[in-house]
């Protein structure tokens, strides 16, 4: 039993770190990025003609407070009128239906061409409503946005332009964060964000690998889209599952790291927990479902192959993440009991490298976004251990839609609800949209607090403490998840 457990530590040990080399090859792209100036042709909008039709789509669902926000925005993007177009994309089913279609006949009438488009059934959620605006859309490029996206005014001018180049099928811009600083769920989302959005999609974008799109804030080429087989709803990420296709395809995809598009970050633990099954099931499911075609695509270089491996298993490390905290334990109690294996514990000792990896590409994101100096050094410690000691918390949750996604198990598409809330002092028990039911997974992240407690007593038992910051961030982070998700629910 001893060796099993340690020969299945070791091999999650090993492939978290080789993901972790993965991770600082994309750092090493993302310093070399930042010293090549961006040389792309350009559209020339002083000239009319180069100015192309745009359609703007909005699909939502239920989003009654963040409508009226989301129309004045759009309505204020500077385009050339008689070249743009809004698909309002509604499959709404309450109240918001009305509300919307009222602003909507007052926006047209200040001369905006803007449709309100209601479909009959959700048959393939949000893939499907893109997919039904697209039949109509006259515009050759498709910028989309979720209904708590807030573009800047001159959004459009910073995107559009590039398509210039006739291979670009894709203009993905940086989310922003309009409330990152609401509480300390929002501090761990936009710091997770933050990560991505700066240096994975820039250091894969840099070296041609696969990036994607990610589902808003963003421009298509219409033709991109019917070419890589339209949008498609078996999975619940569909902007990843068209991603690739399309790069499968050879379409180029550019990403705009300047350009930022505010948005507004789950404030409940229901809410984040149901993006974050959506996100890791998703991206499971993609993993099935294309990287053994793309595996077999002779023209895509075997680098790129291997980052597209650990970019569709990316949520799966929670997998491994939980499987190395749980083992963890026992390995504790054999590491004292059995003096037979402590040349083992030396050798293991040397993948504690990828913590020092994740640590130093982590705080590279940081401070290009917060700035540095020791005082934003010490901030960045605080939040990368937070950060970590939470998303260990969620490893549970997310591990069961990664074993759905894998599996095949298929699930409705449970959108992430919006509140258009700013302080902690607005009022919540009100709100329509919050899911009132506890997780069953919540019992789970208990028992597993308590678990991690046992574990720090052990350290004080046996004398051992080389585990016992892990343990404490596992007890922290469980202990977090559990009773944010009780004290939601009052």
């Amino acid at each position: 039993m001893d060796i099993a457990i340690i020969i299945i530590y070791t091999l999650a040990l090993l492939i978290i770190f080789l993901y972790s080399l993965t991770q600082l090859n994309l750092l090493f792209n993302y310093i070399k990025s930042q010293r090549q100036p961006d040389e792309s042709p350009v559209f020339n909008f002083e000239n009319s003609q180069e100015i192309p039709f745009v359609t703007i789509q909005l699909p939502v669902y239920n989003e009654l407070y963040v409508m009226e926000r989301l129309l004045d925005n759009i309505a204020q993007l500077e385009y050339p009128k008689d070249k743009l177009e809004i698909q309002v994309l509604d499959d709404s089913t309450d109240e918001s239906v009305q509300s919307t279609a009222a602003q909507i006949k007052m926006l047209r009438a200040t001369g905006l061409d803007i449709k309100h488009i209601c479909r009959e059934d959700r048959s393939g959620f949000k893939a499907g409503a893109l997919k039904e605006g697209l039949k109509i859309a006259k515009g050759e490029f498709v910028a989309i946005f979720d209904a708590d996206f807030l573009p800047g005014k001159q959004w459009l001018l910073r995107t559009i332009p590039f398509f210039k180049d006739s291979s670009i099928g894709v203009v993905q811009t940086r989310w922003g964060h309009i409330n990152r600083n609401y509480s300390l769920l929002t501090k761990i989302q936009a710091f997770a964000l933050d990560f991505h959005f700066t240096m994975e999609q820039v250091g894969r974008n840099y070296n041609n690998h696969f990036i994607n799109f990610n589902g808003t804030a963003g421009v298509w080429r219409k033709k991109c889209i019917l070419d890589a087989g339209n949008w498609q709803g078996d999975t619940l990420t569909e902007d990843l599952d068209l991603s690739y296709r399309a790069q499968m395809k050879k379409w180029k995809f550019k990403y705009l790291e300047d350009v930022e598009t505010p948005a507004e970050l789950p404030i409940v633990i229901s809410a984040a927990r149901s993006q974050q099954f959506r996100w890791n099931k998703g991206a499971a499911e993609n993993f099935q479902k294309l990287f053994w075609k793309l595996l077999k695509d002779s023209t895509v270089p075997f680098k790129t192959k291997l980052h597209s491996f650990f970019h569709l298993l990316n949520s799966s490390l929670f997998l491994l993440v939980l499987l190395v905290a749980v083992l963890s334990v026992p390995i504790l109690y054999i590491k004292n009991s059995n003096p037979l294996f402590s040349w083992y514990f030396n050798v293991i000792a040397f993948f504690a490298l990828s913590t020092v990896i994740f640590f130093f590409c982590y705080w590279y994101t940081f401070k290009r976004i917060h700035g540095k100096g020791f005082w934003k050094f010490m901030e960045y410690i605080k939040m990368f251990f937070t950060f970590f000691s939470i998303a260990m918390g969620f490893s549970v949750h997310n591990s069961v839609a990664v074993l759905e996604g894998h599996l095949g198990k298929k699930s409705e598409f449970i959108r992430t609800p919006k509140f258009n809330v700013s302080t902690l002092k607005n009022n919540l028990k009100d709100n329509k949209y919050i899911n009132k039911n506890i997780s069953g997974n919540t019992i789970i992240e208990a028992l597993l607090m308590g678990y991690f407690g046992f574990a720090l007593y052990s350290a004080f038992k046996l004398q051992d403490f080389g585990l016992f910051l892990f343990h404490m961030m596992l007890f922290l982070g469980f202990g977090f998840v559990f009773i944010k998700s009780i004290t939601s629910k009052l």
